[in-house]
C-alpha cells in the first residue's frame, strides 16, 4: 500500500522560497521514480520535476529549470522540492507522484500561492 502526503505549501512573496516535502509509505519507495506536478487554477496538471529511484537522475520542466530542485532521502522516505525565485505563475496545487508497476500513486496536494 502506497500513501503520499505533501506538506510545506503556503503563501510567499514573489522572489521568495519554499520547500515542499512528500512523505511516502510502502516498501517500494527506494526503487520507485518520483515526480512533482502542479495544477494552476483553471489549467491542467503539469509535470514540474522527476527523480529516479536512486536519486541520480533528475529532469525539470523548462519553466522551473535553475529555480527548483528535486531531491529525495530514501532512508526517511521523503521527496523534496526546493523552490527558489518564486513567481506568481508558480501558483498552483502541487502534487507528488510515485510511479510503480504501471500505476501512478498521488498525494492530496499542497497549495502554493505566490503573491505580494
Amino acid at each position: 500500500q502506497v500513501q503520499l502526503v505533501e506538506s510545506g505549501g503556503g503563501l510567499v512573496q514573489p522572489g521568495g522560497s519554499l520547500r515542499l516535502s512528500c512523505a511516502a509509505s510502502g516498501s517500494i519507495f527506494r526503487f520507485a521514480a518520483m515526480g512533482w506536478y502542479r495544477q494552476p487554477p483553471g489549467k491542467q496538471r503539469e509535470l514540474v520535476a522527476r527523480i529516479s529511484g536512486g536519486g541520480g537522475s533528475t529532469n525539470y520542466a523548462d519553466s522551473v529549470k535553475g529555480r527548483f530542485t528535486i531531491s529525495r532521502d530514501n532512508d526517511k522516505k521523503l521527496v523534496y522540492l526546493q523552490m527558489n525565485s518564486l513567481k506568481p505563475e508558480d501558483t498552483a496545487v502541487y502534487y507528488c507522484c510515485l510511479y510503480w508497476g504501471g500505476t501512478d500513486y498521488w498525494g492530496q496536494g499542497t497549495q502554493v500561492t505566490v503573491s505580494s
